[in-house]
């Protein structure tokens, strides 16, 4: 049992440490079912040019087994205000292209949610979004075309800080049905520490992964900068934990969002950012990603 924890990680400068907070077992737990559970599709759909992003599993041509991807989205979901969130299903696209099966999460529209952008709505917390992903996993699991063996997690912004979280033992002791996942991959998180009004305040990023993990990230983003990842992801690797990263210099929060490309909003810490849709930037990333899943699944 961890139950709630203070690890001082000391970091490679004089004696400074990096205060971890870990909420008990027992709260994440609770914390997890304050919303229903998810339900998953049982039969792949087509990825046609004109589909529309939405729940659904997609799967290459062929018996498997395959291996497998659960996809978590922004925390706008798959389509926020009318733009509908094309990047996720560019990259189910690529995934299925590369032989993996793939389960695009929506985490909102089933719980009547817009967004959770700016705070948690309708009892989806980051422990929700947790559990959904370690559930998502169990049903491609049973999937007959999926390798069990082999099954992995990417994540961008909001989707990439569940993924930050289920890659560590701490929450994944708590919240895991059966096997987590083989690797996880994080593009452009957030490295906060989240005080929800109710519960212990915890951080995103801690020392405790204990599978591969890749955090890809924008050192033009000011939203989720990266500054505040490098401290606890270089704090983790000198723990021994399978921590690697890349910074992307010019690149902002959500470079792969051609949806989004040009948009300015004010964020909840009150910071205003502006998104640019960055193609080669996505293309490397993409690259990274399908690498880095290729060596840490095989």
């Amino acid at each position: 049992m961890i139950g709630r924890l203070l690890i001082a990680v000391l970091l490679g400068w004089g004696a400074s440490a990096l205060a971890v907070e870990v909420p008990p077992p027992e709260e994440l737990r609770a914390a997890a079912i304050q919303a229903p559970d998810l339900s998953f599709p049982a039969a792949p759909s087509p990825l046609t040019e004109t589909a529309v992003p939405g729940m659904a599993l997609f799967k290459p041509d062929g018996p498997g087994p395959f291996p497998a991807l659960v996809l978590f989205h922004q925390c706008g979901g798959l389509g926020q205000r009318g733009r509908t969130n094309l990047s996720m299903l560019d990259w189910a696209r690529r995934a299925v292209e590369k032989g993996y099966v793939v389960l695009l999460i929506d985490a909102l529209n089933q719980r009547g949610v817009d967004s959770v952008c700016f705070g948690p709505r309708n009892g989806l917390v980051f422990a929700r979004g947790v559990r959904d992903a370690f559930q998502a996993a169990r049903h491609l699991r049973a999937l007959p075309y999926v390798d069990a063996r082999r099954v992995g997690l990417a994540g961008w912004s909001w989707g990439a800080m569940v993924g930050l979280l289920a890659s560590r033992a701490s929450w994944a002791e708590a919240l895991a049905e059966g096997e987590g996942f083989r690797a996880v991959v994080s593009m452009y998180p957030g490295c906060f520490t989240i005080r929800p009004r109710f519960t212990s305040a915890f951080d995103i990023a801690g020392p405790d992964v204990t599978v591969p993990l890749l955090v890809l990230m924008g050192g033009q983003d000011t939203e989720t900068p990266a500054d505040d990842c490098l401290p606890p992801l270089e704090a983790a690797r000198a723990a021994g934990a399978p921590v690697d990263w890349h910074l992307f210099p010019d690149a902002t929060h959500c470079w792969d969002c051609r949806q989004l490309d040009g948009h300015s909003r004010t964020t909840v810490r009150g910071s205003q950012v502006t998104y640019h849709h960055d193609r080669s930037v996505t293309e490397e990333s993409a690259q990274r990603m399908f690498g880095f899943l290729g060596e840490a699944m095989r």
